[in-house]
């Protein structure tokens, strides 16, 4: 039964966030990344707070500007996991070595539709798979069981995820945890990956982030991508693995190569700041963050449309830069709508449009986003304008609210 089981997307993806002990990040980076652009140096970013002791969270706050080529308040994005290949070597650097530059260890997060839990993926006459994959839970559960007392490593971590979210069967995490973690003990890339989110997690378990440190590493030395992201994240914050920024630049160009968003904005990040490589690289930050946007990584596109507009690392580009702030912006990102209405108002990469400007204001404003120069703007608007305004984003609000997408 080997690779039988695949995880359908990013099992820890950006979205809802569950404790790791520190806050989760807004979404973020990810696309194209063509990075042929002016020498210009993007200002080397702050180094983000270390994180507090688990089970606290640390907010990475920055000053919100004024105008829509500056670069909006992004905090970097969180653990997640999925699939992948081959363990990464370290980068440049001694391993162990110090540095100042902390990047936060974020908190973890599931994709939309996803699981946090390996999925099933059926091959050949595999039942207890075939099962799974047809919704028929118990069927799956008995061969699967059938299967596990005949040794096999997969069979152990389909009992894990079937208990684990509770599909034909009431969820128990307590019983998914040991199902993962036999699955772990008999050598299950799968089930070593899952049983150490669930660690990570404290899901069924007490929450260890030592031992998920070794379960990713496990799996990430087994070409796991996942692993290998949420590996370096530990590497970064210090927790569950030695600070080694060295280390952590390796495994997470890894995972960013093998096409997990997250690990492609934060590896944007990375270069950035300069941290686990020297010296900083306008051109690859740029570039990964390009490829998280284009991936649909939220707090990618709102950076990247940033860099566009301002020409850092890669070519000039407006029209981009306003299409990515709307992509954000529909996704409720209230700084995103705030560069979106300034973006109208000042005719930059769209058409100049007063009431679309206002609107975005609007709501904005309704998720609690501030901007004096918009309020000044909307002041002066006609009653007819500002109707029209008030409509258009009372009409966005209800089409958002039953998910209705234009």
């Amino acid at each position: 039964m080997c690779e039988r089981l695949k995880l359908a997307g990013m099992a820890w993806l950006v979205t809802t966030a569950v404790a790791l002990g520190v806050a989760a990040a807004a979404e973020t980076s990810s696309w194209s990344g063509r990075v042929e652009g002016p020498a210009e140096a993007i200002p080397k970013r702050p180094a983000p707070a270390k994180p507090a002791t688990p089970g606290t969270q640390v907010k990475i706050i920055k000053t919100v500007p004024n105008t829509p080529l500056e670069r909006p308040a992004i905090a970097p994005p969180a653990l997640i996991g999925s699939q992948v290949p081959s363990a990464p070597t370290s980068a440049a650097g001694t391993q162990g070595s110090e540095t100042k530059l902390k990047p936060s260890l974020p908190a973890t997060v599931s994709a939309p539709g996803s699981s946090d839990y390996a999925k099933a993926q059926p091959t050949g006459d595999d039942a207890a798979y075939e099962a799974f994959d047809q919704g028929k839970y118990l069927t799956a559960l008995d061969l699967a069981q059938k299967a596990a007392e005949k040794g096999d490593p997969q069979a152990h971590t389909l009992v894990g995820r079937i208990y684990a979210e509770g599909v034909g069967v009431p969820q128990n995490l307590t019983l998914a945890a040991r199902w993962f973690a036999r699955a772990a003990e008999l050598g299950d890339v799968e089930g070593t990956f899952a049983y150490g989110v669930m660690l990570a997690k404290g899901q069924g378990v007490p929450k260890d982030l030592e031992a998920a440190g070794r379960m990713f590493e496990a799996a990430a030395a087994r070409r796991h991508p996942l692993a290998n992201y949420n590996l370096a994240r530990l590497f970064l914050s210090g927790q569950g693995k030695p600070e080694n920024p060295y280390r952590a630049f390796g495994h997470m160009l890894f995972a960013a190569e093998s096409g997990v968003a997250a690990a492609q904005y934060d590896l944007g990040n990375l270069y950035a700041t300069g941290t686990g490589v020297d010296p900083p690289n306008a051109f690859e930050a740029a570039k990964w963050i390009g490829k998280a946007a284009a991936a649909g990584h939220t707090d990618a596109q709102v950076e990247y449309a940033v860099l566009l507009f301002r020409g850092h690392g890669v070519p000039p580009d407006q029209k981009l830069g306003a299409q990515l702030f709307r992509a954000a912006a529909e996704k409720g990102v209230t700084i995103a709508q705030i560069r979106l209405a300034r973006c109208y108002a000042n005719g930059a990469g769209v058409d100049k449009d007063l009431v679309q400007a206002a609107k975005w204001h609007l709501i904005a404003k309704a998720g609690g986003g501030e901007d004096e120069s918009l309020d000044k703007l909307l002041a002066k608007l006609s009653k007819a304008d500002r109707a029209k305004a008030e409509k258009a984003a009372e009409e966005w609000r209800d089409r958002t609210q039953i998910g209705i997408e234009e």
